[in-house]
């Protein structure tokens, strides 16, 4: 059997592959670290991801016999002018949004940035049936006020969710299923809100990549050599380095983690055979953390609907490869794609530069946003005083609180997880989170959950 896998795969594909049954502990390790496991890894040495762009021949029995790509990422600036490249953009942006909707009703996800904001501008032209919603935090930022504004314009039926505190819970064993625990539980906020998501009707049109498509991919002034320190912090979380190395040396396992982990980060930019550093990390970006990141709780919207990427199409990626840098850059493209097109929707409030819009943001400097820092510093100050903290991150809404504490601690501590996770190690992330910086143990604690949740699951 023969399977091509797009250039971002939306979906995971397991294959076999002739190695032994036995826990992949290294793999599991930079998973902790950051999140997502890399390249083709997963939990076990004999299972496999079939890796981005390639063409795979498998046996009878489902077990990898090749694989080769069938694309690789370059960089091939054409000598254009930018008002080419964005002719060349609302061309094809358009057409690809316009086939992948084709006759169906559309549910679109509205944020207060600029990708969903594009398809907006893209679905209204095409005069596509639209319900979009948005969701916020309780108690944090009404990103749903941005949505409602472009949906206002563009003439939308439009929809707000708020995520509520604990919503995890009771839904966690549910998105163990869906995601198979190859992300965290505490991002995928979308699984609040999944049971109304099946109430819609209609495709999503999903948002996703398309900042890291259309803006600059590294530093200005970024060297080659300097990629793989950019690319470990990017990367690895906070406190992520500190629970992949206490696992490494609980698992006793050879040399150390951070020379693990460098070696083949190392190796994958090797493969990728591009000169310019901005390219090249947007390059490895969606070899590696497309994939096995962003597209693994794609899986949860499809469980709801049918999900389309525009910003994963093929064609799209191929004629990123053709743009010059700087015209990627800044969100230029998208920024000047939406002025042009629908100039109201550009002058709705840019949630990155709030209180300024597309035409404005580049005001957002010092001094000129300081009375609306200082005024959104006192409301936060007011709230907390009130008993009412502002909750800007979701791992907040599963983690404080009496009540997620109790059922946090049911699910690492009630079983007994040794020799995968010990008792000890689960109980120093756990206290460092509540006694020494919950913002770094944040990232560990969640990781922790994923491992004992996929534990008992496999058990």
């Amino acid at each position: 059997m023969d399977i091509k896998t797009p250039i971002i795969p939306p979906h995971q594909q397991f294959v076999k592959v002739a190695a032994p049954q036995e826990l992949d502990h290294q793999a599991i390790c930079i998973f902790a670290a950051t999140g997502f496991f890399l390249d083709t890894d997963t939990y076990w040495k004999n299972k496999k991801v079939l890796p981005a762009a390639s063409e795979n021949t498998l046996d009878e029995n489902g077990f990898l016999i090749e694989s080769k790509p069938w694309f690789q990422w370059h960089y091939s600036p054409r000598d254009i002018s930018f008002e080419t490249a964005l002719e060349e953009f609302t061309s094809l942006f358009e057409q690809i949004v316009g086939e992948q909707a084709k006759e169906n009703k559309v549910i679109l996800p509205l944020s207060g940035g600029l990708d969903s904001r594009t398809q907006a501008v893209a679905l209204a032209k095409l005069k596509k049936p639209v319900t979009a919603y948005s969701y916020s935090f309780k108690g944090g930022y009404s990103e749903s006020a941005i949505g409602r504004e472009i949906a206002k314009v563009c003439g939308f039926d439009f929809k707000e969710f708020t995520i509520e505190s604990g919503y995890l819970w009771p839904k966690l064993e549910d998105l163990a299923s869906i995601n198979q625990c190859y992300s965290d539980f505490t991002h995928p906020r979308q699984m609040a809100v999944l049971e109304e998501f099946k109430n819609m009707e209609g495709v999503f049109s999903l948002g996703h990549w398309g900042d890291v498509l259309f803006n600059r991919g590294a530093p200005e002034g970024t060297n080659e050599e300097d990629l793989l320190e950019i690319i470990i912090k990017k990367i690895v979380k906070k406190g992520g380095m500190e629970l992949a190395t206490a696992l490494w040396q609980e698992w006793n396992l050879e040399g150390d983690f951070e020379s693990y982990l460098s070696e083949r980060i190392t190796g994958l930019l090797k493969k990728i055979h591009i000169k310019n550093p901005s390219a090249k990390l947007r390059a490895f970006k969606s070899l590696y953390w497309a994939p096995r990141w962003t597209s693994v709780n794609l899986s949860v919207f499809e469980a709801a609907h049918p999900i389309t990427v525009p910003y994963y199409d093929d064609r799209m990626c191929k004629f990123i490869c053709t743009v010059p840098e700087e015209y990627l850059a800044d969100r230029k493209l998208q920024i000047a794609y939406i002025k042009q097109q629908n100039p109201a929707l550009a002058k709705i409030t840019w949630q990155d530069h709030r209180p300024y819009n597309l035409y404005t943001f580049e005001k957002n400097t010092s001094p000129n946003n300081l009375p609306y820092r200082i005024a959104n510093k006192l409301k936060r100050v007011l709230r907390s005083k009130m008993g009412k903290p502002y909750i800007q991150r979701n791992w907040e809404l599963q983690f404080l609180g009496m009540e997620n504490d109790e059922k946090l601690q049911q699910w690492l501590f009630e079983e007994n997880l040794h020799p995968f996770l010990s008792k000890p190690l689960i109980a120093r992330f756990y206290n460092n989170f509540k006694a020494v910086d919950a913002v770094k143990y944040s990232h560990p604690l969640s990781m922790l959950l994923t491992l004992a949740v996929w534990k008992r699951i496999i058990d």
